[in-house]
């Protein structure tokens, strides 16, 4: 028997992520009040739903519930019954653009004030992203890269199951991810944007790439990289983590930090990693 918790912020994308597991065979229940938790775990260890795999969507409306959910977790880990916490995160820019597009407001906001509601909703949920075991951030991700990423997680493909790593290339001048696990700063390499004919490139242009790895430093540093995650990702996966988010950044996201984390994340797939690649910044 196993429960997956999806919860988080309000408008980040759980209504899409629930319908994904359940084509996935999940058993799924949105919005189940937290102190019928023990109840419905009772039921289904006694076979009366006659399944073997559970979502359940938890959220604020469901009023005070991080301690019910965390006690909820601890009890069923010493039953050794698996619950595994997935947060679905996104900027407050994106949420207060999605609450006004879908022409919604956000279930705190009493008053209408959707801004102010994103950031009560956002301290109450502090405690519970930081005990999640996967945090995915929904701003930039299409439905397609969202469903990808809860398949290589929940789903039945290849490396489903095993740890996760994300890697996400950044530009310090937007602010660095923060559920970054390890960041790499790649500032100190030579910048394409200083070069006309490729300043309107990205990393992902072969001519920013040649011109990014005519500096020996680059490819010191992906060599020097690639070995110290050969030696970390074992290490990880013997503590049980399972979910890596792995940052490397530049001034803008543009160029250095995509070429990099693209080479990071071949180096990987061709190691037997589980990983996916996120260019955070590279449409601003």
């Amino acid at each position: 028997m196993e429960f997956v918790v999806i919860t988080g912020m309000s408008g980040a994308g759980k209504t899409q992520t629930v319908k994904f597991m359940e084509d996935m065979g999940y058993f799924c229940v949105d919005n189940l009040p937290t102190f019928l938790l023990p109840k419905f775990a009772e039921l289904c260890g006694g076979s009366e739903l006659g399944h073997g795999q559970y979502a359940l969507v938890l959220d604020v409306r469901g009023g005070d519930f991080v301690q019910e959910l965390l006690e909820f977790s601890a009890q069923m880990k010493k039953q050794q019954i698996q619950v595994r916490i997935l947060f679905l995160d996104c900027s407050d820019a994106a949420l207060i653009s999605r609450h006004s597009e879908n022409k919604k407001l956000h279930p705190l906001a009493k008053d209408g004030n959707n801004a102010e509601a994103i950031a009560r909703e956002r301290e109450i949920l502090a405690p519970l992203r930081e005990r999640s075991d996967y945090v995915i951030d929904t701003t930039l991700l299409t439905t397609w890269d969202l469903k990808k990423r809860i398949r290589s997680i929940f789903g039945d493909g290849v490396g489903a199951g095993e740890m996760l790593v994300e890697i996400v290339s950044f530009g310090y001048k937007y602010g660095v991810p923060a559920n970054a696990d390890l960041m790499f700063d790649v500032r100190f390499l030579n910048n394409p944007y200083y070069v006309p004919e490729l300043r309107g490139l990205t990393g992902n242009d072969k001519a920013v790439y040649s011109y990014i790895f005519t500096d020996p430093a680059a490819r010191e540093f992906l060599d020097k990289t690639a070995e110290l995650l050969d030696f970390l990702i074992p290490l990880y996966r013997k503590e049980s983590k399972q979910a890596l988010v792995i940052a490397v950044g530049c001034t803008g996201g543009h160029h250095r930090s995509v070429t990099m984390a693209n080479e990071l994340t071949r180096l990987l797939s061709e190691r037997g990693v589980n990983v996916t690649l996120v260019h955070r910044d590279i449409g601003r």
